[in-house]
């Protein structure tokens, strides 16, 4: 049995839509011409237009712009898309218009489908609301789309990345804490070096988390500026006097994020800087996750024939051929996802850089690429910091060893014997295969108290 359609009709014609279907007549022409993959919008940018169709429903009502009933019903359909009761009526993939018209134009269809169904008309109807022009009055695709890329990637960071990243500053801090009077070996150019603590080296991990929380705080201000007002190319045609500040406002209180209107709003439509700069930060974050996630990995290999100096949690995993082997799964996960990232920020900067005049055409793969870095760092972070960090342990023994067997740490009598005399030390030591302390007392640059007295000093 074929399945169940509607016949909708818009200025170009009739077209069939599956019955039930919430999406209209343009959104239907739109997934026959743009057959491209399967990469579909994250449900933050569906919610998000729900956001930014509520607010500009409400702006234009108290412009006087557009009829207070059919505001309120607007209102009422897009607060239900931004709960995400219609994800499953958003069918088009990324690969469209460089503007992101038709996802645009599927959420005041779905709006308007939805609000004239509240007010007890069957769908395809198209009044008493219509899809253009009243969810779409004094507004454009063009400040639209980047105005929803703004709004959700605001709230991805509020709500998923930046929570994340505190969970596993606060582990990783907590370790240098713990771990703060375990002597190890410090090492340069994968050499051994001199000593340190493994507290140390987890204060250095969690600097380095500290700083990428910072990085995207700064990224915010410029995030706030939104270009909504702009309209087809940033004059505000069809707009009425204050339609951005008002529909900042009105976002403002449905996000309790302070978004402010963009004093240029030709900047705002033609460049994405902001999101580069956000994706910036991102990119960062990702290469310190990549190094902190790398460390840990050789910290923690072998255990019996590596380094072995942290003991790394059993996630219950093995190999499929090794009986009982334990890998870093969680490490290489954390490594793979800021790989990512990372490629993504080379994306978003070549999609960001295609402002031809007063439009950027781009805008659909640079928001996916942003809000999935952002998705998949948070959601790594959050796993690296509950299921690897927290549960971290330090191999005393394998340190005590470690210790016992390093020769520069000797490196601490060179204010006393000179460098030449030191390097006689570590030569013997290594030649012969004898600790440092043997070698020293032998070549009597000092006595074994006088070796015991003046390294306890610098350990």
């Amino acid at each position: 049995m074929s399945p169940k359609i509607r016949i909708e009709n818009d200025a170009f014609g009739s077209v069939e839509i599956p019955d039930g279907a919430y999406w209209g007549a343009q959104t239907q022409r739109a997934l026959a011409v743009f057959e491209i993959g399967e990469e579909r919008f994250p449900a933050e940018v569906i919610h998000a237009f729900g956001i930014q169709k509520a607010a500009a429903a409400r702006a234009n009502k108290r412009l006087c712009a557009l009829d207070p009933n059919l505001a309120q019903a607007i209102e009422n359909a897009a607060t239900e898309l931004r709960e995400g009761r219609f994800d499953g009526h958003f069918p088009l993939t990324i690969w469209q218009t460089g503007s992101g018209t038709q996802t645009n134009m599927n959420a005041n269809e779905v709006i308007a489908n939805r609000a004239n169904e509240m007010l007890g008309k069957p769908l395809g109807a198209r009044a008493p609301i219509h899809p253009n022009d009243h969810v779409n009055r004094s507004q454009s695709s063009n400040d639209s789309f980047p105005t929803v890329m703004h709004v959700s990637t605001a709230l991805a960071l509020r709500e998923r990345l930046l929570p994340a990243l505190s969970i596993l500053q606060a582990e990783l801090a907590a370790k240098a804490e713990v771990y703060s009077d375990v002597v190890k070996i410090g090492r340069t150019h994968l050499m051994d070096a001199v000593p340190m603590t493994m507290g140390q080296a987890f204060g250095a991990f969690a600097r380095q988390i500290e700083n990428g929380i910072q990085r995207i705080e700064a990224t915010k201000s410029r995030l706030r500026m939104l270009p909504q007002g702009g309209t087809a190319v940033g004059s505000g045609l069809n707009a009425p006097a204050g339609f951005d500040g008002a529909f900042c406002e009105e976002v403002t209180k449905l996000t309790g994020i302070e978004f402010v209107p963009n004093p240029s709003k030709f900047e705002g439509m033609a460049a994405h800087d902001a999101l580069v700069e956000v994706s910036g930060a991102l990119n960062v974050l990702a290469v310190s996750m990549i190094k902190i996630a790398n460390d840990i990995r050789f910290l923690g290999s072998g255990p019996s024939c590596g380094l072995g100096e942290l003991v790394i949690p059993d996630d219950g995993l093995t190999s499929s051929i090794m009986p009982g082997k334990r890998n870093p799964t969680i490490a290489e996960v954390v490594v793979q996802a800021a790989f990512q990232a990372v490629g993504n920020h080379a994306t978003i900067s070549a999609a960001a850089a295609s402002g031809n005049f007063e439009l950027n055409v781009a805008k659909p793969v640079l928001i996916y690429n942003v809000l999935q870095s952002v998705r998949i760092l948070a959601d790594s972070a959050r796993v690296f910091a509950i299921r690897t960090i927290r549960d971290i342990d330090v191999n005393r023994e394998r340190l005590r060893l470690n210790m016992a067997n390093a020769l520069l740490h000797v490196t601490a009598l060179n204010p006393i014997l000179g460098y030449d005399k030191v390097a006689e030390i570590t030569a013997k030591a290594l030649r012969e295969g004898i600790g440092p302390r043997e070698a020293c007392v032998a070549l009597g640059l000092l006595t074994a108290e006088q070796y015991d007295l003046h390294m306890g000093s610098k350990l």
